[in-house]
C-alpha cells in the first residue's frame, strides 16, 4: 500500500481514494431488483444502505470543508433507482477535493465521535467506508473481488477506536463485536470487530 507519512500519522488520503474507487465500482452493479434485500447493517435493506453511503460521504465532504457535518444527516434523499452510481460519484469527488490539502490532515475538525485531528476523522470514514462496502457486498452477492489491503487498515483503526476496553452503548453506531471463525478473512474480522454477522450465517 502506498501512502504519503510524516512523523505524527499515516496520511489516509491515498487509502480513502482506493476506498471510495472499489466502492463506486460495487455500486455501478446494483441492479434495481436488489434494492429491497438485506444486508448485514440490518437497519437498512440495499436501498437503505446506498442511501446512508451517499448521505455519509456528504457529510464527510462537508467536514472537510470546514462546514457543520454534524448538521447533515447521512441520508441522501430523492435519488432515482438507477442514480445511486451517478450521486456516489459526485459526493465523493466532492471529499477528494475537500481533502485534499496537507493543512486539513492537521488541523482539528469536528466529527460524530468527537474532536479530532483531520488524519484521524479521514481514517475513520476509510473503516466506513470500507465496511460499508462489505456490507454491500454480502447483499449483492460479491460480484467483485475486495481489497484485503483496505480492510487492513480499516481494522487497525476500528480496533484503536473501538477497543474492547470501551463500552457499546445505544449512541455507538456498531454493535457489540462478534467471534469470528478461525479461517476468517480480514473482511470478516473488520466485519465481526463492528458487529456484524455475513449474511450466510446471520
Amino acid at each position: 500500500m502506498t501512502t504519503r507519512t510524516t512523523s505524527e500519522f499515516i496520511d489516509p488520503r491515498p487509502i480513502y481514494v482506493r476506498a471510495t474507487e472499489q466502492a463506486a465500482a460495487l455500486i455501478k452493479t446494483v441492479r434495481p431488483d436488489q434494492l429491497d434485500g438485506p444486508t448485514p447493517c440490518t437497519e437498512f435493506d440495499v436501498r437503505g444502505l446506498l442511501s446512508h453511503i451517499v448521505g455519509g460521504t456528504r457529510r464527510i465532504a462537508v467536514v472537510g470543508e470546514g462546514g457543520d457535518g454534524l448538521a447533515v444527516q447521512p441520508v441522501a434523499d430523492g435519488v432515482e433507482d438507477e442514480g445511486w452510481a451517478a450521486a456516489y460519484d459526485e459526493v465523493r469527488v466532492r471529499v477528494l477535493k475537500a481533502w485534499e490539502s496537507d493543512e486539513r490532515m492537521a488541523a482539528p475538525v469536528r466529527v460524530p465521535w468527537g474532536e479530532v485531528p483531520g488524519y484521524a476523522a479521514l481514517s475513520g470514514y476509510v473503516m466506513e467506508i470500507v465496511t460499508h462496502t462489505w456490507d454491500l457486498a454480502e447483499a449483492l452477492g460479491h460480484p467483485h473481488r475486495l481489497d484485503p489491503e483496505l480492510a487492513r487498515f480499516a481494522l487497525t483503526t476500528a480496533r484503536q477506536v473501538l477497543p474492547d476496553s470501551r463500552p457499546r452503548d445505544e449512541n455507538t453506531p456498531f454493535d457489540t463485536r462478534r467471534q469470528t471463525p478461525e479461517n476468517a478473512d480480514v473482511y470478516e474480522q473488520l466485519a465481526a470487530w463492528l458487529g456484524r454477522t455475513p449474511l450466510s450465517r446471520a
